[in-house]
């Protein structure tokens, strides 16, 4: 059974997942999220299968060796993420279209990947110290993973062309808006 995807990305910060959890406020009965997996450590508060499917390093590297996803990248070094099959499988089995939310490299191995089945939006940051100031606001983050993040963050604005769609995250209720718009058209 084939869907349709919706694939979301962007530099960290930009606010791309206040958007997708808008989004799927607004249409929870047309789409299911995809949840990634990934070899990190659970945050405070993240739950396994819910927020992530939480593998170990080793667990990660057999699934990739029995080839179970669909796309993979190791994102920072030591710390891999993926889109599984059986997720795509399982929203797809649901009658939904599938959102993914990931990082730009991951966005654009997804749409290769399902080309026509896919609409690849990047939302696009105000600037580069908007994003810090949104970043270091989070308190989650060492100095050292800020500066990774918004070296980061300057390659993937670069790649943003290689999108369906760019949406501008100025004004969130803005982007939110457009967004759903996009999508409604995109799924119907």
């Amino acid at each position: 059974m084939k869907g349709k995807c919706l694939i979301f990305s962007a530099p960290s910060g930009s606010g791309k997942t206040t958007i997708v959890k808008r989004l799927m406020a607004t249409m929870p009965e047309q789409l299911a999220f995809s949840i990634s997996a990934t070899s990190r450590q659970p945050r405070k508060g993240e739950k396994d299968g819910v927020d992530y499917h939480f593998l170990s390093a080793e667990e990660f590297e057999a699934r990739v060796a029995q080839d179970d996803f669909v796309e993979w990248e190791e994102v920072y070094p030591g710390t891999s993420y993926g889109t599984l099959k059986a997720e795509v499988e399982r929203i797809w089995a649901s009658g939904k279209s599938v959102l993914f939310d990931v990082d730009v490299v991951g966005g654009l191995n997804l749409k290769r990947y399902f080309a026509e089945q896919a609409l690849a939006i990047f939302i696009n940051p105000p600037s580069i110290a908007e994003l810090e100031k949104r970043l270091r606001k989070r308190g989650t983050e060492t100095e050292e993973k800020i500066a990774m993040r918004i070296g980061k963050a300057e390659q993937e604005l670069a790649q943003k062309d290689g999108f369906d769609l760019i949406i501008q995250n100025d004004n969130l209720e803005v982007a939110v808006d457009e967004t759903v718009k996009q999508v409604r058209a995109f799924i119907s």
